[in-house]
């Protein structure tokens, strides 16, 4: 009977699952958007995501097209936010097509304005102009005026960007009228009017209207329109070359804490401020200060590119999750649909199973007798392979340490014979120098013309470089990989460079070295401090030392 009460608590949690799949309500769906909204507004993006995405499964199951558009549009800022233009363009065409296809006009006036927002964040304003159309155009369908007013200004603003001030005038002068109810809009639309000015070259006329603007709005919190109007003050006094009005209007608006993308706009204008008044150091400070905000506003991006991979990776793991609670819950309908013939079948398995335990019981005991038999003759077998394989290791070890030694060995008695071979050629070339310092200090030899030309031809001898050739011949084949090491972490040494080092390597004496190289031996250490400043070696570190050590 126990088994029975088992199967039955079955039944009753698939039927409580199958309750809270059908309890979802529009109201639980709008619920989980304004909580996504919210997260959103507070920079949790992966929390914002992952309850957006929820909504918008259930909307799309339930056919709830408003709150799937919402869902979608929502995920599209936020990956706007996160600066996955990407991403957030093909959520704004999923949210495009849907509001198409379902929806009044209202939504799709919202989506082309959010891909047109992104088209001019990306500088794309061909694209952004086209969607910024179709949305006053459906505005203009619908006679909402507000609407008007607002994709009118944005066409402004598009115009302005691609420095078409008529086309933007007359933008302006129909949002305008249209946004006077909206404070900050119409401030904006207003700025925007100004900048067009600006491009026709009205600095004046543009420059009293943004400080017009600024003045009836200075107290707001409208900072976007604040910083326009005195960017528009500040340039079109730097076209009229007033630099200390536009200095000032320019320190107003670093004093108002501007965004970073707006100080390098501002840094910009300082830059060129300064370098027309001869102030060349503050302009160099100027184009530090972009550097840095340049810098700053890449990290920005690079910490927000690594939110939205994490925020994806999450959704990715919401969505499987997702996948799995749905795979679950058919799995369970199933279950309940077919649970009365799964209780039968299972009772006789249940009653044959009893019937049969004892005999298994039994053939489970000589089975697991059997296998911890086996196991130990696996252990055994794996123990002496192990004791092989160690041997074995311990074998080559010794073998590789007997060549190294071999091999280190040979190398030293190759050096030593090369060394032994140096010293007697610089050993030579001593006592022919002697020698032929004597003879010419034997007035009556200089009259010998046959004596003077051997004379002459044994100095040529000992300038010859032949043999020397034949030495660092063979002292690359001996000590290829120093040669190797050398020439790679210094790439910057010369033929001849290696080849006083390679002297130095083996541990010559500077008087030896000199002897060899036909130098003084002042000039054999001067040219070692040269070498070791060009390797950057430490003034406490030895040059042999070092070389050593390659």
């Amino acid at each position: 009977m126990p088994f029975i009460r088992v199967v039955l608590s079955f039944v009753f949690a698939c039927l409580l699952a199958q309750t809270a799949a059908w309890g979802q309500t529009r109201q639980d769906c709008d619920s989980l958007i304004v909580k996504g909204v919210k997260a959103m507004q507070n920079q949790q993006h992966a929390k914002s995501l992952e309850l957006l995405a929820e909504a918008k499964s259930i909307a799309h199951k339930q056919n709830w097209p408003e709150q799937e558009f919402l869902a979608i549009n929502n995920i599209g800022a936020n990956y706007y936010i996160l600066l996955e233009y990407g991403e957030a363009l093909d959520h704004y065409l999923e949210a495009y097509t849907l509001a198409i296809r379902k929806l009044q006009p209202k939504f799709e006036m919202i989506v082309l304005n959010n891909i047109a927002i992104l088209y001019s964040k990306e500088k794309k304003f061909d694209k952004a102009d086209e969607y910024f159309g179709k949305a006053y155009n459906i505005a203009k369908e619908n006679n909402d005026k507000l609407k008007i007013g607002l994709y009118a200004m944005n066409l402004g603003n598009v115009a302005n960007e691609v420095h078409k001030p008529q086309i933007a005038r007359d933008y302006f002068l129909e949002a305008i009228p249209l946004l006077k109810n909206q404070p900050e809009f119409s401030a904006m639309a207003k700025v925007g009017m100004a900048e067009s000015e600006y491009q026709q070259g009205r600095w004046s006329e543009a420059r009293t209207s943004a400080l017009q603007i600024y003045d009836s709005i200075k107290n707001s919190a409208f900072e976007d329109a604040k910083t326009s109007s005195l960017i528009i003050a500040g340039k079109s006094f730097l076209k009229e070359n007033n630099l200390p009005q536009a200095e000032k209007y320019l320190n107003l608006l670093i004093a108002s804490k501007p965004n970073l993308e707006t100080k390098i706009t501002l840094f910009d204008m300082l830059s060129d401020l300064h370098f027309r008044a001869k102030r060349f150091d503050k302009a160099l400070v100027c184009k530090d200060s972009i550097i840095k905000i340049n810098s700053q506003l890449e990290a920005i991006k690079n910490g927000k590119l690594l939110e939205t991979n994490k925020a994806k990776f999450e959704i990715k793991n919401y969505q499987n999750e997702l996948v799995l609670k749905e795979a679950k819950i058919t799995n369970e309908r199933r279950i309940f649909y077919s649970i009365t013939a799964i209780i039968l079948v299972i009772l006789a398995l249940v009653i044959w199973s009893l019937r049969n335990r004892s005999i298994k019981h039994k053939q489970k005991k000589l089975i697991a007798e059997r296998n911890q038999q086996i196991l130990y003759l696996e252990l055994e077998k794996e123990k002496n392979e192990h004791l092989l394989l160690e041997k074995l290791s311990k074998e080559n070890e010794t073998t590789a340490l007997l060549e190294q030694e071999r091999l280190k060995n040979e190398l030293e008695a190759r050096n030593r014979k090369l060394s032994a071979k140096a010293l007697y050629l610089s050993g030579r070339n001593e006592m022919i120098e002697e020698v032929l310092s004597e003879l010419s200090k034997i007035p009556q030899l200089s009259e010998d013309k046959v004596l003077s030309t051997r004379i002459d031809s044994l100095k040529k001898h000992l300038k010859s470089d032949g043999q020397w050739d034949d030495f660092i011949t063979h002292f690359e084949e001996v000590n290829h990989t120093f040669l190797n090491a050398l020439k790679t972490k210094h790439a910057n040494l010369t033929a001849n460079d290696i080849r006083f080092l390679s002297y130095i390597y083996m541990n010559l004496s500077n008087k030896e070295i000199a002897s060899m190289l036909n130098i003084t031996v002042e000039a054999c250490r001067k040219r070692k401090e040269r070498l070791s400043d060009k390797m950057s070696i430490p003034e406490h570190v030895n040059l042999y030392d070092y070389l050593a050590t390659l």
